[in-house]
């Protein structure tokens, strides 16, 4: 059973974006974490456990989010772990119910849409 906690985990090979995403989460009060590559997030994942919430792009280098997402889902420590599609890619929307994502957020990103998705899978954030 995952808790409801306000951490964040947001994998994106794009600095800027990862870097936006993880202030403005940090802003609303959420403990944020940041990986650049799919694996990157699954060593972060299997060292520090499940977060509440997993931000993922798809496109990425080395492991993309298909290759992660795939890995989740055979963890059952981390299968469990809600993950949002975050991702400019014209299959994201047919790929997202096959990926068992609790939802997608099409790149460029909108704030309002984000954060009511974000606060109704974690929660408000512990101020």
């Amino acid at each position: 059973m995952i808790e409801k906690t306000g951490r964040i985990l947001v994998v994106e090979d794009d600095l800027d974006i990862r870097s936006i995403l993880s202030q403005l989460l940090a802003f609303e009060g959420y403990q944020v974490e940041e990986a650049a590559d799919g694996a990157e997030a699954l060593a972060m994942l299997r060292k520090d456990g499940p977060p509440a919430l997993i931000l993922l792009d798809l496109m990425m280098p080395i492991m993309d989010g298909w290759q992660l997402r795939a890995e989740l889902q055979r963890d059952p420590a981390l299968s469990s772990v809600p993950v949002v599609i975050v991702s400019a890619d014209v299959r994201a929307e047919q790929e997202a119910s096959r990926l068992c994502a609790a939802g997608l957020l099409k790149k460029p990103l909108q704030i309002e849409p984000l954060l009511e998705l974000v606060h109704r899978i974690c929660g408000a954030p512990a101020r």
